[in-house]
């Protein structure tokens, strides 16, 4: 009897027209933590006062000269609330730091890493569940099994078996990135792929092959085309050249207050675009803020946040690395090119960043709709408190000086972290078991 397609239509449409309408159960949801801005908003006082505490520890900061330059924003419901930059761009030629200056972003690269492959997931590229072996013909673990099932969500997730910043000190020293992944085999795992955390800078650029294996485009092309370019991020790019380049860009410093040094960046990072390749301004970074807590769906809808930013690996270690940690985070995981903290029983995104003299810092509570990001452009520690101390205002806690900005100019101790909270949020389910990372976080 030959084959009537017409003829199953029509099944179709009489078995529907026959039984009552009903609603379709809905899918199961992950892990979500991005949360509807309405749900919660920070009293409007509440915020003012945040600001204009802000300002003063700023104040103090440059009074210190804590860092060559400080450029900084808060955010809150898709609007800046307050955006600043102090500081010199140059210390040498005295060049001032401004909102347009460019800086590297170190491991903030990570988060557009992941971003641009939540893109190509939706539009059916790829998927979090591609194999390496399937897409990189060079890709092997010393475990064949586990190199055969490591997955696209294993490298991003900073679940792949090997231990903490595995080739990143031949990296340091100049070794090429395309070596030292075809390396990865002679390397003794931590544990199996996707049980346990081990932070990563040259497995995790395998994601730039990853892409130009299934797209035929360049990675750095693509995070242009469907990151930079729709979110107006007009002075961001990648690579040394493309810094140089910038007409206003800060150079990294070394040297102490009233001291600074500026000296020429270090290409090592640049080598793993994906990991730590970014450059971009305070203002490029104020788009991304604001894109990354949903307001640019346009360009990240909420269901792509909601995968990027899902607890995933345990990284207990993290919640007791800085006294600020220690008295606020009670629970910690890496997620796709970000961490999730539980700050004050509240989840927090988070993520920082360090090459040769270059800091970064970002943050954001997704039920509140409200960030931070810091960047500065040397090794000092001050400006690295100044951003917990904002969440705390936000979240109305009380107050404690991380960056030990306050009292005398010629003596600022930090202060010592208050006793901490006996009551823990219930971690998500997940199996692991953590290393602590201490480079290029």
């Amino acid at each position: 009897m030959p084959f009537r397609p017409t003829s199953l239509l029509a099944c179709a449409l009489a078995a529907a027209l026959a039984t009552p309408l009903a609603l379709a159960a809905p899918p199961p949801k992950p892990p979500v933590v991005h949360v509807d801005p309405e749900a919660a908003k920070i009293p409007a006082d509440r915020v003012r006062k945040t600001i204009d505490d802000y300002k003063a520890w700023l104040d103090s900061a440059e009074a210190r000269d804590a860092a060559p330059a400080i450029v900084t924003a808060v955010i809150v419901d898709d609007k800046v609330v307050y955006e600043r930059a102090i500081g010199y761009a140059n210390a040498k030629t005295k060049e001032p730091a401004t909102p347009e200056t460019v800086f590297r972003l170190a491991s903030l690269s990570k988060a557009f890493a992941t971003g641009v492959t939540a893109v190509l997931v939706k539009d059916g590229f790829l998927s979090w569940d591609t194999k390496l072996a399937d897409t990189l013909p060079y890709f092997k673990l010393k475990d064949a099994q586990a190199g055969e099932q490591a997955t696209v969500r294993d490298i991003l997730g900073q679940r792949l078996g090997l231990p903490r910043n595995t080739y990143d000190a031949m990296l340091e020293a100049d070794a090429p990135y395309e070596e030292l992944v075809r390396k990865l085999d002679e390397v003794d795992l931590s544990c199996k792929v996707g049980a346990c955390y081990g932070y990563q800078n040259v497995a995790f650029s395998m994601i730039g092959d990853v892409i130009y294996a299934t797209t035929g485009d360049y990675f750095f092309r693509q995070v242009e085309r469907r990151i930079f370019a729709p979110l107006g991020m007009t002075t961001a790019s990648y690579g040394r050249d493309a810094l140089e380049a910038s007409k206003s860009w800060a150079r990294p410093h070394r040297g102490a207050p009233h001291n600074w040094i500026p000296y020429e960046p270090n290409d090592a990072y640049y080598r793993v675009a994906p990991a730590a390749g970014v450059n971009a301004s305070l203002r490029d970074m104020e788009q991304w803020l604001m894109a990354q807590m949903g307001g640019r769906p346009d360009v990240l809808p909420t269901p792509l946040l909601d995968v990027l930013h899902a607890p995933g690996v345990p990284t207990p270690g993290e919640e007791h690395s800085q006294p600020w940690r220690r008295a606020r985070v009670t629970d910690a995981h890496y997620a796709l090119g970000w961490r999730l903290f539980r700050y004050a029983n509240e989840d927090l995104v988070y993520h920082a960043g360090a090459v040769s003299g270059y800091r970064t810092m970002i943050g954001f509570f997704p039920k509140y709709h409200a960030g931070v990001v810091t960047m500065w452009n040397a090794a000092a520690p001050i400006p690295a408190g100044l951003m917990p101390m904002v969440f705390d205002d936000l979240l109305g806690l009380p107050h404690v000086d991380w960056a030990g900005v306050e009292g005398s100019v010629h003596a600022a101790p930090v202060a010592k972290a208050p006793a901490k909270s006996k009551t823990k949020a219930a971690p998500a389910k997940k199996k692991a078991t953590t290393t602590k990372s201490k480079k290029k976080k």
